[in-house]
């Protein structure tokens, strides 16, 4: 092992009170990850440059927003057309979610693909999902601040999911808004949460890095580096996290970057996905929209929700089937059985569930955009169903498939 050597000067009289060289030493200079990571491991750094982005211009906006039903749409038009660089930093924000949510969902993804849920990380799982979970939340309060059409009605439709639990439904919906209606009360508590949560958020993403490096990472292998050590007690697989990974995200930042400035500058609504036409229109509650759908990210638990038809004409069995979607998440690493990690060595039937789920996550985030046809309520109730066979199949699948043999070394 490298043995710590004292520093002097300035760093060493602050190293004597703040273990700043032994934290960049254990978290970036002499952290050993895999040498075998591939393109599915930019998305983790990815989102929390956009949570840096989030936080920054969430700040900046809030310093001319107005969180009251009077003054709340024009005092975004405001930022948009009299603050100085205001629309930029709008269009950031915004923007900003719906890239936060892509880099979440294939940093996800990626922990599907190569087992990353698997012990010993199964803690570092649970953190990941309690972290989406919150995200949710962030999103969510956020999505009412513009107080436009969709915002209003879109929470408006939510928050009265909470009247379809069982007695205490009506007085839970009461207390979620603050009113009998959504009015000046609930912007205020949605804005006071909108700000508060991302803070939550960093000292949740703090508690996963922690988590990571105390386990180490995963590889597309599926191998865990730290069983086989040199003479020195290093990793033979890993390679110092700084600089080689430090200058591989640095690649991934630029391309990031480039994509994003792209979408900020010429597509910023994303034809309707990332800012939705009815949010240029001042909240009505005497008009509601032609078709109410929340944005994009949260499409998947909609399509869900009304693909379960309601009962004694409640919709409470809609509402436990899209929470229950998010927390079978939880239990993922007890329902693999599979004696190996990486999807490269599992068997076929593992690939094929993984493939089918990855389809329907998407086909039910496209059904829930759409109005609730008939073809369409049949359609999401189907990939429902294939949505929770992954999960509540899993441990049958995984468990009689065959699968390859792992190698005792990552591969490159």
């Amino acid at each position: 092992m490298t043995t710590e050597t004292a520093t002097t000067g300035f760093l060493g009289w602050i190293d004597k009170r703040f273990p700043l060289t032994k934290v960049w030493r254990e978290h970036l200079s002499e952290y050993y990850a895999p040498k075998n990571f591939n393109f599915w491991y930019y998305f983790g750094s990815l989102a929390i440059l956009v949570l840096v982005i989030q936080i920054l211009t969430g700040v900046w906006l809030a310093m001319n927003y107005k969180p009251s039903a009077a003054d709340a749409f024009a005092s975004v038009e405001y930022i948009m057309r009299d603050v100085n660089w205001g629309w930029l930093l709008r269009y950031m924000h915004s923007t900003g979610a719906s890239f936060f949510f892509i880099a979440v969902y294939l940093h996800m993804f990626r922990a599907l693909l190569y087992g990353s849920y698997r012990k010993p990380r199964e803690l570092l799982w649970i953190i990941g999902v309690i972290l989406y979970l919150a995200m949710m939340a962030t999103a969510f309060f956020g999505y009412l601040l513009p107080w436009g059409q969709m915002s209003y009605w879109g929470a408006q439709v939510i928050v009265n999911l909470f009247s379809a639990v069982p007695v205490i439904g009506e007085d839970l919906s009461v207390w979620v808004r603050g009113d009998y209606v959504i009015s000046d009360a609930t912007l205020n508590r949605f804005f006071a949460f909108h700000f508060l949560l991302p803070f939550i958020l960093v000292a949740l993403v703090f508690i996963h890095i922690v988590a990571l490096h105390r386990v180490g990472s995963n590889n597309p292998d599926g191998i865990e580096i730290k069983e086989n050590k040199d003479e020195h007690g290093i990793p033979k697989d890993g390679i110092p996290f700084h600089p080689y990974y430090t200058v591989k995200d640095i690649v991934g930042v630029v391309v990031f970057l480039a994509v994003f400035a792209t979408v900020i500058f010429f597509a910023p609504d994303f034809g309707g996905l990332f800012l939705e036409a009815p949010n240029f229109q001042p909240a009505n509650p005497l008009k509601t929209p032609e078709h109410i759908a929340p944005v994009w990210y949260f499409t998947p638990f909609y399509a869900m929700l009304r693909a379960v038809p309601p009962m004694f004409g409640s919709q409470f069995p809609g509402v436990v089937v899209m929470f229950a979607a998010i927390l079978i998440m939880f239990f993922l690493p007890w329902l693999d059985r599979s004696p190996v990690k990486s999807i490269r060595y599992k068997g076929i039937l593992s690939k094929i569930a993984l493939t089918i789920f990855a389809i329907s996550f998407v086909a039910l985030a496209y059904l829930g955009l759409q109005p609730a046809t008939p073809i369409a309520t049949l359609m999401a109730r189907i990939f429902t169903g294939l949505y929770f066979a992954f999960f509540l199949l899993m441990p049958f699948y995984t468990k009689m498939e065959k699968t390859k043999p792992v190698p005792e070394r990552v591969t490159q």
